[in-house]
């Protein structure tokens, strides 16, 4: 099991602990893993002792509202009200294949951003944070990573595309995306490039600067795992964006800071008080909008920094 495999399957794992996946949903999703009742089940009782030794409440409700305590009306999410529309797109990827993705053009671009997806692959919401980027001034291209599997519209069962994702190799993920950085940087010609990415996505963001990607000026991940014993490789401004109750991901924060230190990158950490892991994705359960508005003013801050 790779390190991505792993962390989807501690994923799930979380959910049904925290009350958002039944059991016998999380030991099927673990099961399209290519994990055994044994194993799934072990990695269950693992992460439920881990609740219990934290002592830490849910932060958030199977219902979908909004952390206890966010303070903040329902709303739009930060950055749809001046979000424009996204286009289907492709174009050439790795070793003669072809990619898929949603590309939004700004009026007048400052600059480019690749949005790279969750597990749960291409979404309407990770289309949507295109357009929001698109909106304020950034050319943005969501690479669709189940591209060679037809796309991730091709899989009416959203678990279905998260074991897949979960059973492809890091390298794909990696060349791929650095295909997306080429066909982001052709369309936005003698501008800087930064990339952002959301849970899985944020993942690879790490994995685009710890292989080296020395396209990127800045970069934006989202509750991503740092790799274990990563190097950055490259000097991309990074602001680093967690949710304080998220302790599965943010045992990796010392690391990536550290990493970047070890470079002279220039970075930030923002932790988002009273927040979860996934805090931005107004479609989910753990959406805490305050959270989430600071997070985007944050990010865009950063952006008009380091890519203008």
């Amino acid at each position: 099991m790779t390190p991505l495999q792993r962390y989807i399957a501690e994923e799930i794992a979380t959910d049904h602990v925290e009350g958002l996946l039944s059991r016998r949903e999380a030991l099927r999703r673990l099961g399209m893993l290519g994990l055994g009742a044994p194993a799934a089940v072990a990695l269950l009782a693992a992460c439920a002792d881990k609740a219990d030794e934290s002592g830490a409440p849910p932060a958030t409700s199977a219902t979908g509202s909004a952390a206890p305590g966010s303070g903040a009306p329902a709303g739009p999410p930060p950055g749809s009200a001046t979000a424009l529309p996204t286009a289907a797109i492709t174009f050439p990827g790795p070793d003669g294949r072809t990619l898929q993705a949603a590309w939004a053009a700004a009026a007048q671009p400052r600059g480019g951003v690749l949005v790279i997806h969750e597990n749960k692959g291409l979404t309407d919401h990770i289309r949507s944070i295109a357009g929001r980027f698109a909106g304020i001034g950034y050319n943005a291209l969501a690479v669709d990573l189940l591209s060679e599997e037809g796309g991730t519209a091709t899989f009416t069962d959203p678990a279905a595309a998260t074991a897949a994702l979960g059973k492809l190799p890091q390298e794909r993920f990696v060349a791929d995306l650095r295909a997306g950085v080429a066909e982001l940087g052709r369309r936005t010609p003698g501008k800087r490039l930064g990339a952002t990415g959301f849970c899985f996505g944020g993942g690879l963001v790490w994995l685009l600067l710890t292989t080296g990607t020395p396209e990127l000026a800045a970069a934006t991940p989202f509750y991503g795992p740092f790799p274990d014993n990563g190097e950055i490789k490259t000097k991309a401004a990074v602001l680093a964006v967690y949710g304080a109750l998220d302790s599965r991901v943010d045992a990796s924060r010392p690391a990536a800071e550290a990493a970047l230190d070890k470079i002279g990158a220039t970075h930030e950490s923002f932790v988002a008080d009273g927040a979860d892991h996934a805090f931005f994705n107004d479609t989910g359960p753990r959406y805490n909008p305050t959270a989430a508005i600071m997070a985007w003013r944050r990010v865009t801050d950063w952006y008009a920094q380091h890519l203008d």
